[in-house]
């Protein structure tokens, strides 16, 4: 598990990251959500020992990071896919970080295999792989010392669809298997599939924690009529019984769950084509809704 406890980052007068707390459990998969700038990756940097916080503390497994005698056996770790040596080999880059963690040769040839990449392209230098084969080779390094935690940081970037699929199904094996996951993406439908909670910053703070179906549950609810002619009488109906809605797709979402929804219909007379929880609208949408504010444009502005 990684426990963040008020983890704050200043730069002089600028607070990048802001009391910051939250936690990775064990046999999840955590997604790290927000817009550029919102201190993602200075958080992700400050859990790992690469940037020394202005106050608050991580522990993974109950311990900070710098007291891990040999970290990479319990935390792999994925930040930058392009901070590699490009003039070596990916096979090079692998058996290094083997010999760093004690681990024997062997366990090169089986990670390379484990993240798809083959004996002519683990030959290659690393100024020649694509960024898809950078983030697999990032991603077996993560991987070599069979850690317990994974942190990621755009794991999926460059991937294709089924680069995408594979490591939606690596990470989820992973948790399943008792691993943890802490992601960040902004892909936020792969987020949405492979999560089972989410953290979301905004201008460093946290705006919004829990499991990914808490969430998406307070996004409310989808109503359609049966009759489209009938949608401004459900919108009265509704609108009487102090519920706020706004037209969505042909329809309308309301801030209620659907049976407040139901009954204000049935008593209205109202015959509905459709009625369900807005979690339908997805990731994004709640995504940007909670970020309205704290996104790097809307902040400027």
């Amino acid at each position: 598990m990684i426990s963040v406890e008020h983890l704050t980052k200043q730069y002089g007068p600028f607070t990048a990251v802001d009391s910051v707390s939250f936690t990775a459990a064990t046999g999840r998969v955590t997604g790290f959500l927000g817009p550029n700038g919102a201190g993602k990756s200075t958080t992700m940097r400050m859990m790992v020992g690469l940037t020394r916080p202005s106050a608050g503390q991580v522990t993974i497994a109950g311990r900070d990071y710098h007291e891990l005698v040999n970290p990479g056996l319990e935390v792999g770790v994925l930040l930058d896919a392009s901070a590699q040596h490009a003039g070596r080999t990916g096979r090079e880059i692998l058996a290094i970080a083997a010999q760093t963690m004690g681990l024997p040769r062997s366990s090169v040839a089986a990670t390379l295999a484990r993240v798809g990449l083959t004996e002519s392209e683990a030959e290659r230098r690393v100024r020649n792989y694509s960024l898809g084969m950078r983030q697999r080779l990032g991603i077996a390094t993560a991987l070599i010392g069979d850690p317990q935690v994974l942190v990621l940081d755009e794991p999926a970037n460059g991937l294709d669809p089924a680069g995408i699929r594979w490591m939606r199904d690596l990470l989820r094996g992973f948790a399943d298997q008792g691993g943890t996951v802490l992601l960040s993406s902004h892909l936020l439908h792969e987020i949405e599939v492979i999560a089972d909670d989410l953290v979301v910053i905004g201008q460093g703070r946290i705006v919004a924690q829990g499991s990914k179906a808490e969430l998406l549950a307070a996004a409310g609810t989808l109503v359609r009529t049966a009759d489209p002619a009938q949608q401004d009488h459900l919108a009265r109906a509704l609108h009487e019984a102090s519920v706020v809605t706004n037209p969505i797709d042909g329809g309308l979402r309301a801030d209620a769950d659907p049976e407040l929804v139901g009954a204000a219909a049935h008593r209205a007379g109202v015959v509905l084509r459709e009625l369900r929880a807005a979690d339908g609208a997805g990731l994004e949408e709640m995504f940007l809704e909670l970020t309205a504010e704290t996104a790097r444009e809307g902040a400027a502005a």
